[in-house]
């Protein structure tokens, strides 16, 4: 890269050197040794001026040290130079990082796929950054649920917690999926327990394990857990592990 200068005079160290006496001494390798010397920094030419006044100054090149002599070298001095333009090599080249690319990056590195189904993708968005954190699934189209799932919503709502209602047909396998592929970290279902023991289903989106837990007091776990109060395997260790069967049918 460059970097525009207004003319002006820079003092630098040049080193002018006796090709014919260093090509006698290393041959082959008098190129490399010309080459690290010229790129030696001013400090280290004034260091090897000054040591060759009495002695032979020791050049490293990788692991080889070569040994140069005073007869190798015509003269070190400082000169001054008119800079128009000077050349470097910027430590970092990063020409956009907008917010595209970040989202692409939290897509791409949150993209599973459950090794149980190839067919089954899922988004595992750490609940903090998930855009909506919770669901309210009925478990089928039953008017007795309704009460309930309003219920459920305002109340996560009221504590800021995005939430989507899926009441949509189909099987809760499916609408579970469905959810599961837009990153939504934990759903709440309403089944016949809810109607007869004011119960709900609370489910984890990486494990897909459910816990069974009282209604007024679903919409405070679901907020300490996608607020990091609480993970998931101790809310596990407070509420009852729930499974399909154990559902009450009307």
């Amino acid at each position: 890269a460059e970097w525009p200068l207004r003319p002006g005079t820079r003092e630098e160290m040049e080193v002018s050197l006796k090709k014919a006496v260093l090509g006698k001494a290393f041959k082959k390798q008098s190129g490399t040794v010309t080459a690290a010397i010229q790129a030696l920094s001013d400090d280290e030419k004034r260091a090897m001026k000054q040591t060759l006044e009495s002695d032979t100054f020791k050049l490293k090149v990788g692991d080889v040290s070569f040994e140069i002599t005073p007869e190798m070298v015509g003269e070190v001095k400082s000169v001054s130079r008119t800079e128009h333009v000077r050349e470097y090599v910027p430590s970092v080249i990063e020409p956009s990082f907008g917010i595209g690319r970040i989202l692409y990056c939290i897509l791409e590195t949150n993209f599973k796929v459950r090794e149980s189904d190839e067919k089954r993708t899922w988004l595992d968005l750490p609940p903090l950054i998930a855009p909506t954190k919770c669901s309210v699934l009925p478990l089928s189209s039953n008017p007795a649920f309704e009460p309930f799932i309003k219920e459920l919503s305002a109340a996560l709502r009221k504590l800021g917690i995005p939430n989507k209602v899926d009441d949509s047909s189909g099987a809760i396998g499916r609408r579970y999926a469905r959810t599961d592929e837009i990153g939504i970290p934990f759903g709440i279902t309403v089944d016949f327990d809810t109607v007869k023991l004011q119960t709900v289903t609370v489910r984890e989106r990486n494990s897909c394990s459910q816990i069974r837990v009282q209604m007024e007091e679903v919409a405070g776990l679901i907020h300490k857990l996608c607020s990091e109060q609480l993970t998931w395997d101790q809310a596990k260790q407070m509420y009852p592990e729930f499974t399909a069967q154990q559902t009450i049918e009307s």
